[in-house]
């Protein structure tokens, strides 16, 4: 049986598509940041301090039977918090991987559900006049089935309506 013109065209469409998403770049970078009025002294052991983060972090805020459990010292290097949420949260631990004072925090994102993800994570804090910006930033690899959904779904609306709920939460909590 000869395939039809309208097939073959919806074939070519399907395989222009999944090549379009695999072109899409391998990595992903997302950022915000938010003015806050104070200093970085006041505000940096909110995010180096593990506990002190999961106050204002808009992830464990999403599932308030989240099952979580912090390891290694309180803050700093090593402190850890792994994690078991509902489909919004996930399952996965955060590492503080490197610190300075007032400076910056990088941590490492380790997601095993709803989808695998190696993340680097990084809160760097600015003086700047008025207080201090903070940035919040995530990088990983993309695997193909991100690039898919992020063809489909606006993957950074979705994180900058997290990032932005978390900043302000932390803007919150230091101005109060």
């Amino acid at each position: 049986m000869p395939l039809t013109p309208w097939i073959v065209a919806l074939c070519m469409l399907i395989v222009a598509f999944l090549l379009y998403v695999n072109s899409k770049p391998d990595r992903g970078r997302f950022e915000r940041s938010l003015l806050i009025n104070a200093p970085a002294e006041k505000i940096f052991p909110l995010i180096n301090d593990m506990a002190a983060s999961l106050t204002w972090n808009p992830f464990v805020k999403k599932d308030p039977n989240i099952r979580g459990e912090l390891s290694g010292p309180a803050a700093g290097v090593g402190a850890r918090y792994a994690f078991v949420g509902n489909k919004d949260v996930g399952t996965g631990s955060v590492e503080i991987t490197d610190s300075r004072a007032s400076d910056y925090v990088h941590m490492h994102l380790l997601m095993q559900a709803p989808f695998a993800a190696d993340n680097q994570v990084a809160f760097t804090l600015t003086p700047e006049a008025g207080g201090t910006r903070v940035s919040w930033a995530m990088e990983g690899n993309t695997t193909y089935l991100m690039k898919l959904i992020s063809t489909v779904l606006n993957m950074d609306k979705m994180m900058a309506r997290e990032f932005d709920a978390g900043l302000a939460a932390l803007k919150q909590q230091v101005e109060a």
